[in-house]
């Protein structure tokens, strides 16, 4: 075919079945294109001497403002002295504020400031125009497909985690 695709996958390959090739092929299309999705990002982080951890709290933060640390140690399954370490830096940078709970005294709540959204924009602008770009290449049934195959790749408590930050609508 022209864009590349085999037949065999515009027309559906048997689901039922898959042959260990077949399987180590989605693993390896799915490396690569992780790769090409953190690339863009990673050369913007790259500059700032930041890594995909900064990336990862900085969009975790956008999408839930006030969230608390112990809620971003649970979203992004890490140890609470690696997230302490990350958020030291955003901190210290100005990018995020973190403020102590009005109910709670221990608890911190984490928010992005103004160069902390710019940031975020930046970051997530240049994940969205790829994904764009492969989502209007596929079609709008490959995209449900692909969305199906991801959540059902989840285990069953990020599935959860995954529904919660959905269905939120931020």
């Amino acid at each position: 075919m022209a864009d590349g695709r085999s037949s065999s996958a515009q027309s559906g390959e048997n689901l039922l079945f898959l042959t260990d090739e077949q399987l180590r092929q989605g693993i390896e299309a799915m490396f690569f294109a992780y790769r090409g999705f953190t690339a863009d990002p990673d050369r913007i982080l790259s500059d700032m001497a930041y890594g995909r951890a900064h990336h990862r709290a900085v969009h975790f933060i956008n999408r839930a403002p006030g969230t608390t640390v112990n809620n971003l140690l649970n979203i992004l399954g890490v140890t609470k002295q690696s997230l302490n370490r990350v958020l030291r830096t955003l901190i210290e940078d100005g990018l995020v504020e973190s403020r102590i709970g009005k109910a709670d005294k221990r608890e911190r709540h984490l928010f992005l400031t103004e160069a902390g959204r710019a940031l975020e924009q930046k970051l997530s602008d240049a994940q969205r125009a790829r994904m764009r770009m492969a989502f209007r290449d596929a079609g709008p049934e490959a995209v449900a497909g692909f969305r199906t195959v991801l959540e059902a790749m989840m285990d069953r408590e990020m599935r959860s985690a995954y529904s919660r930050l959905k269905d939120s609508g931020t």
